[in-house]
């Protein structure tokens, strides 16, 4: 059975920072693009950050140079690290796995980034 469970979220100021962890079991995520993806209220889900097997980094553009991505195998898990945070990244966040064939989704975590 395949579980991505996140966790990291939480309130923080504007300019704030949050690192958001997706510990995995039942996957390797080596093996897999792991992918954050974010959904605010009334809003669809859109990828923030992708990381492939080989390491290759995508970021969603209103992202690129406050958020990194990164993967620790040993720990089977991967990480979405926040800087600079503003208000219209408040969503719930959720780590996803996806190979060739299928896509498997985590519950989800919530960021709120409020004064």
């Amino acid at each position: 059975q395949v579980q991505l469970v996140e966790s990291g979220g939480g309130l923080v100021q504007p300019g704030g920072s949050l690192r958001l962890s997706c510990a995995a079991s039942g996957i390797i995520v080596s093996r897999y693009t792991m992918g954050w993806y974010r959904q605010a209220p009334g809003q669809q889900r859109e990828l923030v950050a992708q990381i492939t097997l080989g390491y290759s980094t995508t970021y969603e553009d209103s992202v690129k140079g406050r958020f990194t991505i990164s993967r620790d195998n040993a720990k089977n898990t991967v990480y979405l690290q926040m800087i600079s945070l503003k208000p219209e990244d408040t969503a719930v966040y959720y780590c996803t796995a996806r190979d060739w064939t299928e896509q498997y989704w985590g519950r989800g975590t919530q960021v709120t980034v409020s004064s």
